[in-house]
């Protein structure tokens, strides 16, 4: 079973500096029908102004996924972690008991596209901690390439929850499968742009809700880039 969520249909906010697109609740933005699928809680497709960001803020008990795809961020947290994060990286924050960051566009004349995921973790009350990696385009061209894992698998980064991100560059006769075990169930978005998925078209914003399905198939890309979650009920 596929269930379309067309990028129109997603919550946004505009305040100046910032413009954002959510595909599940958050802050001002509030569905009942769109709160999370499975752990998956948080895609905000955020664009930021040249030299403008958040602030420093807490969170607690979430993974914290940053996958830049325009610009850079500039991330300062409490740990100690300190630099930008540009595209082709993936930076992961465990924030467990509590961590504080701040990020900030530091282009004086580019905007800064982001996407910022959250995932509920299968634990709460650990220590926080964090990653982040770099990942080749050629790894993602005509594949899916696992950025984020339990188990660090293939050089991803580690989140606290039984779940799988996969990112993709699809063009022109580039496809590919990704096969769900019994009880999985998948969320593709497409963070830019087109492509299709289980033979549904998807343009830039959409994302398409699998379940009941055995397998993912992805092809027909037009300068796609796409994010695959393989996830599991949330426990």
């Amino acid at each position: 079973m596929l269930t379309l969520r067309k990028s129109e249909d997603r919550g946004q906010a505009d305040h100046g500096w910032l413009q954002s697109r959510f595909s599940f609740s958050f802050a001002e933005y509030q569905d009942d029908k769109h709160v999370h699928f499975g752990p998956l809680r948080v895609i905000n497709d955020d664009y930021i102004s040249p030299g403008q960001g958040f602030g420093t803020h807490g969170h607690k008990d979430m993974e914290i996924v940053t996958y830049v795809l325009e610009g850079a961020v500039a991330h300062k947290d409490s740990l100690g972690n300190e630099g930008n994060i540009v595209p082709g990286e993936v930076q992961r924050m465990s924030a467990g008991t509590g961590i504080r960051h701040s990020e900030f566009n530091p282009n004086a004349d580019q905007r800064t596209h982001l996407l910022q995921i959250w995932i509920i973790p299968d634990r709460t009350g650990s220590s926080p901690s964090y990653e982040q990696k770099f990942y080749e385009a050629v790894d993602k061209r005509g594949k899916l390439r696992l950025v984020a894992s339990p188990d660090g698998a293939s050089g991803s980064v580690t989140i606290q929850q039984n779940a799988l991100m996969f990112a993709g560059l699809f063009d022109g006769d580039e496809s590919a499968t990704h096969d769900l075990a019994a009880g999985r169930q998948a969320y593709v978005h497409v963070a830019r742009g087109s492509v299709i998925v289980n033979g549904t078209a998807l343009s830039e914003g959409d994302a398409v809700m699998i379940e009941k399905e055995s397998r993912v198939s992805i092809s027909g890309g037009d300068e796609a880039e796409v994010l695959l979650f393989d996830l599991g009920q949330l426990q």
